[in-house]
């Protein structure tokens, strides 16, 4: 595991330069590589996806970048620099449109119990992020990320950032949202037995339109140099974030992100976390397994309690409140909650302002953590 001395030096070295990352060719050589590995990536992304499996291009770019790090370790496959700083900042601008008014106003008497829950979810995964760094060898900002419940792809961007080390912070984040993902129908079937499937949420058209497309942009480069211009944490992912949720808010509707840009936005980042696994990298996760697992049901057993809170000071039944609370998961979420008839605004509401707020808060309770551990 990386210390974080030699972490810190890591950062002040160029992307290309650092130990066990794949060389970044520039111009034409950096894309040639990708053309293969973007295909395989397309093809096994739209098999998990016709399985169910969500964020199924992430995972599938995760485990092609896996895979072509792991037995092509000679290979010079890498994303391109500028092409990963605009997967997060596509990413944020995406994150910020789930900011509505709707979804505001439904909660307005709801607000305080609301925000407890977002509080104290946060809490409870800086919690268990600490017990993690002190029980095993995960850094502090590698195991706090890591923890945070909610917004796995965007903690992800932002982990190399913060100091953390984005390979254990993903294999963290989506072993928990997998856990979750595969749970819901189990605990609704046996817990709630009147609530059954649906289809899930609408897309729209893939292409979408042009000014989707070109609304999308500027608003994503406007928000990164912002964010950069602000000395905003993850400059990148949340610059873009806070703009859109601006606009989401004062203009609805008038801003979506097309699915395209979002598949490929995932694609991107997941390469560029699967690219940089090694061997050493592989051999720590199956030692941090057990204890991450634990941790994921403890946040799970958490959010339940949470979730019974909810129930007793909102007008929200359990189910809904429990769909509200699930710490990740948030398209299987939507998809039980619209077969089941439960109140998806509600549900809706409290998972994206949530989400919202876990991400916007991550990188400032990082720092604040591991300026505490130091």
């Amino acid at each position: 595991m990386t210390s974080p001395d030699a972490r810190q030096a890591d950062r002040a070295t160029s992307a290309a330069e650092r130990p066990g990352a794949p060389e970044r060719a520039r111009g034409p050589r950096a894309l040639a590589p990708l053309l293969p590995v973007g295909a395989i990536v397309f093809a096994l992304g739209v098999l998990l996806d016709a399985v169910g499996l969500e964020s199924a291009f992430l995972f599938a770019a995760l485990l092609v970048g896996l895979a072509v790090a792991l037995l092509l370790p000679r290979s010079r496959t890498a994303v391109p620099r500028r092409a990963f700083i605009a997967a997060q900042a596509t990413l944020g601008v995406m994150l910020g449109t789930f900011l509505e008014s709707s979804s505001l106003s439904s909660l307005a008497d709801d607000w305080l119990p609301v925000a407890v829950v977002s509080v104290a979810t946060l809490v409870l995964s800086v919690v268990a992020g600490l017990v993690l760094t002190r029980t095993t060898e995960v850094d502090a900002p590698t195991g706090t990320l890591g923890m945070v419940a909610g917004g796995a792809s965007g903690i992800v961007a932002m982990a190399d950032e913060l100091g953390a080390d984005a390979r254990l912070v993903a294999f963290m984040q989506y072993l928990r949202v997998l856990i979750v993902v595969l749970s819901i129908p189990v605990i609704v079937a046996f817990g709630f037995p009147a609530a059954g499937g649906g289809p899930g949420p609408d897309d729209g058209p893939l292409l979408a339109g042009l000014g989707d497309w070109l609304l999308t942009a500027a608003v994503a480069v406007a928000g990164a140099w912002a964010g950069r211009l602000t000395r905003l944490p993850a400059a990148t992912l949340l610059g873009p974030l806070l703009l859109a949720g601006a606009i989401a808010l004062i203009w609805p509707d008038a801003l979506d992100v097309p699915p395209l840009a979002r598949e490929v936005a995932f694609a991107l980042i997941g390469l560029e976390v699967g690219l940089r696994f090694t061997a050493e990298t592989l051999r720590a996760m199956g030692r941090l397994l057990a204890p991450v697992v634990v941790a994921i049901l403890a946040l799970m057993a958490g959010s339940f309690l949470f979730a019974l809170g909810l129930t007793a000071t909102t007008s929200a039944s359990l189910l809904e409140s429990y769909l509200a609370t699930t710490p990740g998961g948030l398209y299987a979420v939507l998809a039980v909650a619209f077969g089941a008839g439960a109140d998806t605004t509600f549900v809706v509401a409290v998972q994206t302002l949530r989400l919202l707020s876990l991400v916007i808060l991550a990188p400032f309770v990082v720092r604040w953590v591991v300026g505490r551990v130091a």
